[in-house]
């Protein structure tokens, strides 16, 4: 038939090699042996030594637990940057990234919690007092200094509730990755790594989408965009950074998830230089070109510019947007030009659709 044809000398016509001969299992195995498991290992290990800390410092607050909960916090938060793009199977039905890292945290919801001393995290009306921006307010944000925020865990009124309340926070956090993080192990591991063909529901293109909405919304509108003002008509929004009560740690972590972006395009392993099957082996073998350049190249040489950009921030966001915000402007405009290299010209090359509404346009 003419279909027949059409494809069997499809290799030697002007659209390159066929994307299904490309080992889209190979590829999948890589993501989930070599990138995804171990990044939740890691991350697990992080929230355990979280929720012992939180144990130590509500049992007998002091600046000695209370620095070792803050150090603990500040692990755990770093290391969630490399599963946070993740949202599948058990990790979307429980809203992980939702319930680990909505902010701004809503901190008179968080006083709520603490005066009725009945609440429930499950419920999704609480996602926005709890998870890394609630513990960043109850740790950084209550008093001036260490002393007076003690204070709130020894002496105040409420001081057992503040114990109990950052207690449950961290238990939280911990409880939600171990259980995403054995689902991926012992669960979905298999079943991600056979649903190896194209098409909406394969493993390769809810992967992607959900890579590339993570990387537009979270990423560069979320630790950047909508603090520096970019879809606000009252312009920059300092507050609505990541972490804004540790004040130095927002361009760290972003920082953090820009790497983790970059290498799980690339295919490398976690915590090691090796790399596997990838998109970016994926866009050469099909051999993708823009503008007589290698698509994968394109779209490297564009996180290097975008992270040289965000290299010159600040420490703290805050302090870059209510100073110079036209440096975080020119970050967000760097990490909006791979957006377009990935979610328009790679999609179109790898022939996967959108499976998602974009709110605030390209």
């Amino acid at each position: 038939s003419f279909v027949f044809v059409a494809h069997s000398c499809g290799s030697d016509g002007p659209s390159g090699p066929d994307s299904s001969d490309f080992d889209r299992q190979a590829m999948l195995e890589n993501w989930a042996d070599n990138i995804i498991i171990p990044a939740f290992a890691s991350f697990s290990e992080e929230t355990e030594q979280l929720k012992s800390a939180a144990e130590n410092f509500s049992a007998e607050p002091s600046q000695q637990s209370l620095d070792e909960m803050r150090n603990a916090w500040e692990s755990a938060y770093i290391s969630f940057q490399h599963v946070s793009m993740f949202e599948m199977g058990r990790a979307m039905e429980l809203r992980f990234r939702d319930n680990l890292n909505l902010y701004p945290t809503d901190t008179e919801e968080i006083q709520d919690n603490m005066e009725q001393d009945s609440y429930n995290l499950e419920l999704p009306s609480l996602t926005d007092s709890q998870g890394f921006p609630a513990l960043d307010y109850l740790l950084y944000g209550l008093a001036e200094d260490d002393s007076e925020i003690l204070a709130y865990y020894t002496d105040d009124a409420n001081a057992e509730s503040f114990r109990t309340y950052v207690l449950d926070l961290a238990v939280r956090i911990d409880d939600l990755t171990q259980e995403v993080s054995t689902y991926w192990a012992e669960e979905y591991r298999d079943e991600f790594v056979e649903n190896a063909g194209d098409g909406a529901n394969a493993s390769v293109d809810m992967m992607v989408n959900d890579y590339i909405f993570y990387y537009e919304k979270f990423l560069r509108a979320g630790k950047v965009g909508i603090p520096a003002g970019v879809f606000s008509d009252i312009g920059p929004l300092p507050t609505h950074v990541e972490a804004p009560y540790r004040q130095d740690l927002s361009k760290a972590l972003l920082l953090e998830a820009l790497e983790a972006t970059q290498n799980f395009f690339n295919g490398v392993h976690f915590n090691s230089g090796e790399s596997g099957e990838s998109l970016n082996t994926y866009l050469d073998f099909l051999n993708s070109i823009k503008n007589g350049a290698d698509l994968s190249s394109l779209i490297n040489e564009q996180f290097e510019t975008a992270r040289d950009e965000i290299e010159t921030l600040d420490e703290n966001f805050a302090q870059q947007i209510e100073e110079d915000n036209s440096g975080m402007l020119a970050a967000y405009d760097e990490l909006q030009k791979n957006v377009v290299l990935l979610k328009v010209d790679m999609l179109q090359a790898l022939n996967i659709n959108v499976d998602y509404v974009d709110a605030d346009g390209d």
